[in-house]
């Protein structure tokens, strides 16, 4: 399938929204829109904020082309999925439906996100961010069913399989499936149940120096390094990763590999995390021997 598919927005709930702000503004480079929306790309806004308990990711948006969207909702309906017609200028869309997936995460499908009248410019990341016709970047998912994860956004959604990390890391069994809706490797992973919906979320830039930059002010703002730098074996992403003020995780990464869409494939099966580096900082900076 071709769905003519991007991660088209994210929202978080959050219970420290100007920890939050800071946050995107400061250390990830977005810049303010107004109304807790931030901007990295051509579009209006990719990244919303609202103020709540929550501290989770609370909705997910897909952006389809139109075709592509009414094939997806047919089959959503088909499967058994709930999907219901929701106000399109809530979102600054054209078309606007909610759905569930299998692991209860809320979603939304999406056509027409408005664009900006004026070039993105960040006046922290200068290079810019790999973003617009690629979407807002790549999210890893809470999966309790992970079969089932699959099947909805491989055979409903019409992403297609990337590859597969089957491992041990730091003491940890890991089995994550990684999903591409567009050339980007994956826009989304999953991989068993997690602490809450989301693992993480990338934001990706155009200069490796970027990450760089944007490593020493995760440190300065005092925002907890996770893993630490390093490159992963199957997109090729040179990233780092941190706690965000809600306790879930970013990445923030560099050169991540595009695929072919129009061909298929074979999927892989990688036996390791990384191919150097993202390592936890107490595995990295313990105690000198």
């Amino acid at each position: 399938m071709h769905p003519g598919l991007q991660l088209g927005f994210l929202e978080f709930e959050v219970a420290r929204i100007d920890a939050w702000h800071a946050f995107l503004t400061e250390v990830c480079g977005l810049v303010d829109v107004g109304g807790g929306r931030y901007r990295m790309d051509g579009h209006a806004w990719r990244i919303q904020l609202r103020e709540g308990p929550l501290d989770d990711l609370a909705t997910v948006g897909w952006e389809f082309e139109d075709d592509s969207l009414d094939a997806a909702i047919r089959r959503l309906e088909a499967a058994g999925y709930p999907v219901t017609e929701a106000d399109p200028k809530a979102r600054g869309a054209q078309r606007r439906y909610t759905i569930i997936d299998p692991a209860g995460v809320p979603g939304e499908l999406v056509t027409g996100l408005d664009r900006a009248d004026t070039p993105f410019q960040s006046p922290v990341v200068k290079a810019g961010f790999v973003a617009d016709e690629l979407g807002l970047g790549h999210l890893v998912l809470t999966a309790p069913d992970p079969a089932a994860t699959r099947r909805f956004y491989t055979e409903l959604l019409g992403m297609r399989v990337s590859d597969y990390i089957r491992t041990t890391f730091f003491g940890h069994d890991v089995d994550l499936t990684f999903l591409h809706a567009n050339p980007r490797h994956h826009t989304l992973a999953f991989g068993g149940p997690q602490r809450k919906r989301i693992e993480h979320f990338l934001i990706e830039v155009a200069s490796v120096d970027e990450v760089g930059l944007a490593y020493d002010r995760t440190i300065q703002a005092g925002h907890r390094i996770h893993l630490t730098m390093g490159r992963h074996p199957n997109d090729e992403m040179l990233s780092f990763y941190a706690r965000t003020p809600s306790r879930f995780h970013f990445e923030f990464g560099w050169g991540g590999r595009q695929l072919d869409m129009a061909i298929e494939h074979d999927t892989q099966v990688f036996d390791r995390i990384s191919t150097w580096g993202h390592q936890p900082p107490a595995f990295a900076f313990g105690k000198p021997r």
